[in-house]
């Protein structure tokens, strides 16, 4: 690796006599010194070495065949079933790459005959052994530094036959250590290189030419993958020697390695380059810095020579290195080299040791420097029992648990388990927190672990499968060390396990593709689904295979992952790549420990091909044209998604319809877009604002660097693998913006984190290297799928019923993207080791924000329980406002029954169950005249009377019935209780095939009553109302195949009867629905049939600024358009219209056709009903043999309408005495009314969120609540009311109380008045009196008058005393 003359920094020429001049004195004087050394400093175990080896085994080194030799003798001198001797692959000139395998209880290896090093293949290896790990050397890796070649054989022959002997240190190592000697991995080099020749040429020039590279010229420890890569290198096809040892570093899990060059005297430790690739000076620390310090210390603390710090080599007398040892990038910049790949890619912890300053010295040396070596050589394998060791299993079952991860707190670097569960974690003297995370087990964390000088201590991790899981378990533990002592392995023990690879390795044309996925599919059904997402312009399906171990289902709290490839139809590596992905893990499941825990833990859905057009267009070989690259409509489908930046004006294409439309429809948390014609990863933004190329960050840029590194880093053969931000501008890749990508739009619209991944630079390589291809990338395709359980993931639930909240909002501060929940309330998000302040939100909840630490791998489990936010029923009661309480009936099981279908049939594919299990045997091969329609109604009356009831709702114009079939267990009866729906076909008489669809929906229903479960459930708790015809006339008249006429279209007498459901309706047929369906207002949903395209619309048709309950029409159309295979997409392909893109395939009515008097408006308005109008085909009057087609594509959406009725809201209104109270007002969201029916309820469909209720009736309080409708079932709401207290506006206790005073105080005042009046009227009534009394007398004094005493009379005896002369009264005379 190293010396004046490597690849260091530039030699100096100056320097070229002197080192020619001192070079003999100082190899002489090392012999002197290093034996001097030796004498002084050698062990007790090295004493008598010497003795037994032979004499002639120093004099010469070993070429050729010569080194298999002496290898085998090493083996031999061991005891049986210690060593195995085998080869891992062969250079450019076909020399193999021995190894001999030391350990205690390998047993005999089964006999090869003479067929040569590969005749056994890997198996030759011997199984690998529990528990114990792992150590390599690997010498002469620059065929001219060969001192390590013969310095490995030498501790090859120490180590057997100290075993042999007993020496109790070599035992000890061998019964708990598997060592792996490799003593040349560049076999051509060294046969070219000369002895003697310790660096320099006699023309002063650099050598390495004659050996240090392999047979091509190239340099092995400058070829492999780096970290810090900055060049474009050539690929492995040179390296073979590189290739092999990679693929053999990946079939183990080496804990320990030596890399042996020559050129100085030091041990050096990673990283040996740094981002700046500066030549010198730089120190690259890896994060266990301290652990490789430590194992380089070991070595060289050992070794007389390196110890010093002072190796004086020629060229560099001056150089020193503290300690003997030196950090890689800090003497000199390495990219490309052996020791950073061992730790960054695998678990092996790497030093490089610089044996000797010459780097082929003379055989009379190797003596010397074996017994300078030999000490450091034993006790740097030693070092590999130090730190931690144990065993992660699972703990229901005991078995190991392979590729689990183990993270210590504060070094950010992991290992992982091996095939038996095991582990050891170097680590110097200190205390740690381990964690064992594996996908599919709760994560276990042990705090507090002491290690000590010496042997490792041993900590076993056992895990629990996991369940539903919050957080990390964490357990205090002191655990102390205990020493080194492996198992006692049986020598019969069985190789272990190896996955199956796949050999269907050639191009896959679409009939071919199309038979592979079958075949599959139908081998696999328990873990495979193929499905189709539409067609291509050429009318090819768009495959997808999903695997998981519940094909079909998604799993609440299991996420689910896409990778997509052959976006463009030239770019095809990655659709053969997936389809061998497909038969790798269908044929590893169940076998397989990581196959089988990814299928188990994740949701995969594999698209090999999203255009199949282009690709039977392209050519084999093709590695720059453009052949086949677009669709058949020549659109770039890598250009064709809304973009942010960019108005998007090419038409969207039918394949990128139905890719938006399937990302929508499912929650994908990670996907991989696989393209050709470059080696790169590249991640969002695509483009940015201003079009230039500059870096695009997204907010979450971190979380994407991570993940595309986990593609690259494990790509074994294309390790030139870069990592780009896309609209960055390399010279070399000429990577530049793309707009209206596809992985943008991923990010943006949808919860899914989308890279692109270039998988080589031809987009068509011939089918001999498609082998490659897979064995390059294997490893990444499915590490990348593991990234998909990285960050965060939980549910967020309600916490009045603890169901999960659809919709919720997961946002991370300081990141600015957002995720949402699905349908049970779960959630993923991706995010990078940190921790993160995570806040989930709902309409109508209080937010709830926690503070969550993300581990190095494997996501961390938080739930959210929110809080509604309105004010709960006892509130409202104390406030005067009444009651309102949402309830459940918990008392009847059948109603709890019910409820548990629902939820059931609304679960994804829940409806796929039930027509799986019921009968669907109909006659679906004509077409019915209005004749055969009526008979056909009253056929099922007949056969099925408990469940049907037929009436007719008036006539038509031409006096045929518009007939009415009522489906329920009480036909005829009323039932206010249960939900009403209606189906209405046929207003256009010329689109027949909603007549038929609901003649097969009514047969289907009575054929499964009794039958199926579920169909049984849902006919006896909901009325069913289906008018199969309501233009009967309109029918007569129209002609089977008249795609576009016009003919029937209208009544008989020339009128749209979609024009005429206004309040003066002029045709009967408009009359007798109206009259006898709309204005009963009973109905909860109203679904049309109607023809011409394939799309729902929803209210309103008429053009309106606002439309109420938009949502929730919105909702309902996107139901029936989603449980239908192609409607969803958008894209209906009508003739004359085959760039009609209809998102989601719902559009509001007024937006695709505007008119006044339609059905559903009237419905709507009127009805207080919502109504759909469903669009069957293209063809308004198709041929019957497309009915049974038609009925297929329907049938599941038909059923989800009756599926859906059962949601929304249902209520019960009464007072406090508990009387109902119908036809009661219930005002939703301050718009949309209803009433309730007789005996107080009401049912409303709302979309899923939170809802405001007002409720209104006369003579009582108005009532105020709030309500949350879930996705899978029904809301209960009971509204209790009170007598209204208020009178003219006033509350009834202030009008009572003026009222009464006002009466007082009236009261009052008459009696005063009466009493004044009494009084007076007794003096008026007492004077008369009197004069009454006196008459007699009284007619005296007139006469008396009259005879002259008058006056006299009147002055005394009979003045009045009183004030007036109008009150005057007789005194009495007394």
């Amino acid at each position: 690796m190293a010396s004046c003359w490597d690849a260091r920094p530039p030699w100096r020429p100056g320097r070229l006599s002197l080192c020619l001049l001192l070079l003999p004195p100082l190899l002489l004087l090392s012999t002197v010194r290093g034996a001097h050394i030796k004498k002084a400093e050698a062990t007790t175990t090295t004493t008598g070495a010497g003795a037994e080896a032979a004499e002639g085994q120093f004099d010469r080194y070993y070429h050729d065949e010569e080194l298999g030799k002496a290898l085998r003798e090493a083996a031999a001198a061991g005891p049986p079933g210690l060593a195995r001797l085998f080869s891992i692959g062969r250079s450019v000139e076909g020399r193999p790459l021995w190894v001999l395998r030391l350990t205690a209880g390998l047993g005999q290896p089964a006999p090869a005959g003479d067929a040569g090093p590969d005749a056994a293949g890997l198996d030759a290896a011997g199984p690998l052994l529990p528990g114990r790990p792992q150590v390599k050397l690997v010498g002469n890796m620059h065929g001219d530094e060969t001192v390590s070649r013969q310095v490995l054989v030498y501790l090859a022959r120490e180590l057997a036959s100290g075993y042999r002997r007993g020496d109790p240190r070599l035992v000890r190592l061998l019964n708990t250590t598997d060592v792996y000697l490799l003593p040349s991995l560049n076999p051509d080099g060294f046969e070219r290189a000369r002895e003697g020749d310790c660096g320099l040429s006699d023309g002063g020039s650099q050598t390495g030419v004659s050996g240090r590279d392999n047979s091509r010229g190239r340099d092995l420890n400058r070829s492999f993958p780096d970290q810090f890569s900055t060049g474009e290198t050539p690929t492995l096809d040179d390296v073979p020697e590189v290739r092999a040892l990679i693929d053999w570093i990946g079939r183990n899990k080496f804990v320990l390695s030596g890399n042996l060059h020559g050129g100085s005297v030091v041990a050096s430790y990673p990283f040996d380059d740094s981002p700046e690739h500066k030549a010198t000076g730089v120190y690259s620390k890896t994060s266990d810095d301290e652990v490789f310090k430590y194992l380089a210390k070991a070595y060289a603390s050992n070794h007389p020579i390196m110890k010093t710090g002072e190796p004086h080599c020629p060229g560099d007398e001056d150089e020193t290195f503290k300690d003997g040892i030196t950090n890689g990038a800090h003497w000199y910049d390495v990219e490309g080299g052996m020791q950073d790949y061992n730790y960054v890619w695998a678990n092996c912890f790497e030093i490089t040791l610089e044996l000797s300053c010459c780097k082929y010295p003379p055989a009379s040396q190797l003596r010397q420097e074996w017994e300078n070596n030999r000490e450091s050589l034993i006790t740097l394998i030693e070092k590999v029992h130090i730190g931690i060791k144990g065993f992660v299993k699972d703990s229901v079952t005991g078995s190991g648990l392979e590729n689990a991860t183990i993270s210590v707190a504060g070094i950010n670097h992991n290992i992982t388990t091996g095939r038996f569960g095991d582990f050891h974690r170097l680590l110097v003297p200190g205390i740690y927190n381990l964690t064992a995370v594996l996908t599919g087990y709760m994560p276990l964390t042990i705090n507090n672990i002491m290690v000590k000088e010496g042997p490792a201590t041993e900590v076993d991790f056992s895990l629990r499968p996991t369940v539903a899981s919050v957080i990390p378990d964490t357990t205090e533990v002191a655990a102390t060390a205990s020493t080194v002592a492996g198992p006692n392995i049986s020598p019969g023990t069985s190789p272990s396990h190896q996955p199956i690879q796949p050999k269907d390795f050639h191009h896959h044309h679409f009939p071919d593709m199309e038979i592979f996925l079958r075949r599959f599919a139908n081998e696999y059904p328990n873990i495979t689904r193929l499905y189709s997402l539409g067609k291509s312009v050429e009318s090819r399906e768009l495959y997808v295979m999903e695997i998981s171990d519940n094909p079909g289902v998604h799993e609440p709290g299991e996420p689910e992952f896409k990778y997509i490839g052959n976006m463009h139809g030239n770019e095809v590596v990655g659709r053969e790549l997936l389809l061998n992905l497909i038969e790798y893990l269908c044929k590893n499941f169940g076998t397989d420990p990581e196959v089988t825990d990814l299928v188990r833990s994740t949701r995969i859905h594999l698209m090999p091909s999203m255009n199949p057009d282009g690709y039977e267009k392209s050519q084999e070989g093709d590695s720059v044209s453009v052949i086949g690259r677009n669709n058949s409509n020549n659109f770039d489908l890598n250009r064709n998604f809304p973009d942010q930046f960019v108005q998007i004006t090419d038409p969207t294409q039918p394949e990128t319809i139905a890719v938006m439309s399937w990302m929508k429809a499912y929650p994908f948390v990670l996907s991989a877009n696989l393209h050709g014609g470059s080696l790169v990863v590249n991640y969002p933004f695509d483009d940015d604002e201003q079009g230039i190329a500059t870096y695009s960050k997204s907010p979450d840029d971190a979380v994407f660097q991570q993940i595309a590194l986990s593609y690259s880093k494990e790509n074994i053969a294309n390790v030139w693998f870069k990592v780009f931000n896309p609209i960055v501008v390399d010279s070399k890749e000429k990577k530049a913006k793309v707009f209206c990508g596809m992985q943008d739009w991923n990010y943006l619209q949808t919860n899914c984190f989308e890279v692109t991944i270039e998988l080589g630079c031809v987009k068509y390589p011939f089918e001999k290297d498609l082998p490659n291809f897979w064995e390059q990338n294997r490893r990444s395709l499915i590490q990348f799928m593991k990234q998909v359980h990285q960050g965060v993931k939980g549910f967020v639930l309600d916490a009045t019923d603890g169901r999960g909240i659809l919709n919720a909002t997961i946002s991370v501060a300081e990141i600015n993207h957002p995720v949402t929940t699905y349908k049970t309330g779960d959630y993923w998000r991706l995010l990078v080791p940190g921790t993160y302040k995570i806040t989930a939100s709902a309409r109508g909840y209080n937010p709830v924000t926690k503070n969550v630490t993300v581990r190095g791998e494997g996501a961390i489990q938080v739930n959210f329980t929110l809080v509604r936010s309105s004010t709960d029923a006892n509130n409202e009661s104390k406030k005067g406002k009444g009651d309102s309480t949402n309830t459940e009936d918990t008392s009847d099981p059948t109603t709890k029954e019910f409820e548990a279908l629902i939820k059931d049939l609304s679960a994804e594919n829940g409806l796929e169950g039930l027509m799986l299990s019921s009968s669907s045997n109909l006659a679906l091969y004509r077409y019915h005249s209005y004749k055969d329609l009526s008979e056909f109604l009253r056929g099922l009356v007949m056969n099925y009377p408990q469940i049907t009831n037929l009436t007719t709702l008036g006539q038509s114009a031409e006096y045929r019935h518009i007939w009415s079939l009522e489906i329920s267990n009480k036909p005829n009866i009323s039932e206010p209780e249960e939900p009403k729906i209606r189906f209405v076909a046929g207003i256009h008489g010329n689109a027949p095939v909603g007549t038929e669809l609901l003649l097969a929906l009514a047969e289907f229903l009575c054929l499964n009553y009794k039958k199926n479960p579920a169909v049984t459930q849902l006919v006896d708790r909901t009325r069913i109302v289906i008018v199969p015809s309501l233009n009967p006339d309109g029918r007569e008249r129209a002609q089977e195949k008249d795609c576009t006429s016009k003919t029937g279209q209208t009544n008989a007498r020339g009128k749209d009867l979609d024009t005429d459901f206004t309040s003066n309706a002029s045709q009967p047929e408009t009359k007798a629905i109206i009259e006898n369906l709309i204005q009963k207002q009973d109905f909860s949903l109203s679904v049309a049939l109607d023809g011409g395209s394939v799309l729902v619309t929803y209210p309103y048709d008429k053009p309106v600024q606002t439309v109420e309950n938009k949502e929730t029409l919105k909702h309902l159309a996107s139901l029936y358009a989603n449980n239908h295979p192609s409607m969803h997409m958008g894209q209906p392909s009508c003739p004359n219209k085959s760039d009609e893109n209809i998102p989601g395939g719902v559009m509001r009515g007024a937006e695709w056709h505007s008119h006044l008097g339609s059905m559903k408006d009237y419905s709507v308005t009127y009805g207080h009903c919502p109504e759909i109008t469903i669009y069957t085909s293209c063809c308004y009057f198709p041929s019957a043999a497309q009915l049974p087609s038609l009925w297929a594509e329907n049938k599941r959406s038909l059923l989800s309408m009756l599926v859906e009725v059962h949601k929304g809201v249902h209520g019960f209104v009464k007072d406090k005495t508990g009387k109902p109270i119908s036809k009661a007002i219930i005002v939703l969201n301050e718009g949309i009314k209803v009433h309730t029916k007789e005996g107080g309820y009401f049912h409303v469909l709302l979309a899923p969120g939170v809802h405001n209720i007002n409720a209104i009736a006369d003579g009582y309080q108005q009532q105020h609540s709030q309500v949350f409708v879930h996705h899978d079932a029904a809301s209960s709401v009971v509204i209790v009311f009170d007598t209204d207290n208020r009178i003219f506006g006033l509350p009834r206790e202030l009008v009572v109380t003026v009222s009464g005073a006002t009466m007082s105080a009236l009261i009052l005042t008459a009696c005063i008045i009466w009493c004044i009046c009494s009084i007076k009227s007794n003096r008026h009534k007492d004077g008369f009196h009197r004069l009454r009394q006196h008459h007699d007398e009284y007619e005296d004094e007139i006469r008396m008058m009259s005879t002259g005493s008058k006056k006299s009379l009147l002055s005394h005896e009979f003045q009045d005393e009183t004030d007036t002369e109008e009150e005057t009264l007789y005194s009495s005379k007394h």
